[in-house]
């Protein structure tokens, strides 16, 4: 557990395990904690690096200027502070938007890619929902019925079956002590909305990986699919019993897959 002046930011930043580096970059108002149920397999087969985006979390201050190029931009400040001159890089949701630019941008330091639950741009229904959501937190909205209102989109029918497992989740989202204010989570939702590189896809040359969660609501798995089809050379795996959160619906799935794409076994 650490923080590194990165750019304009004290950025909070863990590190588990040892060997190839891989940076995990989390999505929209989500940080490091949410690797979590992954990390622990990782950590064995790699030296996982998660952090806290700008504007969430432990990164300060959090009203400071959020684009997705900033966060990549970010990515490469880590790295270079922990000496590393490159590494495999995986993005979850707004986390692999800023994979995906960094890897556009720095195509040095990338080896391979991980794309979760994303998608080269945002799509018009997706913006007025996050759009939405930010409203929502503005109005003052009872923080229960707004995350409850949230897992709706992000987690599957399967999850809400289990009422013990739910409860639980949204009280760790209410009781969690380092909550995104409002402000910084509507400048997320706008650097998501910002942010295409549609046309830049196809000069991607890290060997990379679309995941998908084959109930995704937000970012479905035909979308997904196009993305992988989109990278040359890349490779499409769908995920079953999982949502929009695939490494927290069915973490053993997520990471069997993204071990045998990095360790090609």
């Amino acid at each position: 557990m650490s923080t590194a002046v990165i750019n304009d930011v004290d950025l909070y930043y863990e590190t588990h395990g040892d060997g190839v580096p891989l940076l995990l970059v989390a999505g929209l108002a989500s940080d490091s904690q949410s690797w979590q149920p992954i990390v622990t397999t990782l950590s064995p087969h790699c030296r996982v690096v998660a952090f806290d985006n700008r504007g969430v979390g432990r990164t300060s201050p959090q009203e400071t200027k959020i684009s997705i190029q900033r966060i990549a931009d970010d990515c490469i400040g880590l790295a270079g502070h922990l000496g590393l001159t490159s590494f495999n890089l995986l993005g979850h949701s707004m986390g692999g938007f800023a994979a995906l630019d960094c890897t556009i941008r720095y195509p040095k330091w990338v080896k391979k890619l991980i794309l979760a639950a994303t998608s080269s741009h945002n799509s018009r229904r997706n913006n007025a929902l996050f759009s939405d959501w930010a409203s929502c937190f503005d109005s003052g909205m009872d923080l229960k019925m707004w995350f409850r209102n949230i897992f709706y989109w992000i987690f599957s029918a399967r999850f809400f079956e289990n009422e013990e497992v739910l409860t639980e989740a949204i009280r760790f989202a209410l009781e969690y002590p380092y909550p995104q204010n409002r402000s910084a989570f509507r400048n997320q939702v706008k650097a998501i909305a910002d942010f295409n590189c549609t046309e830049e896809l196809s000069s991607i040359t890290s060997r990379t990986m679309v995941i998908g969660g084959k109930e995704d609501l937000l970012f479905p798995p035909a979308v997904c699919a196009k993305l992988a089809q989109a990278i040359p050379g890349a490779v499409f795996s769908l995920i079953d019993s999982a949502a929009h959160s695939i490494h927290m619906e069915n973490p053993q799935a997520f990471t069997d897959s993204v071990l045998d794409f990095l360790l090609r076994r």
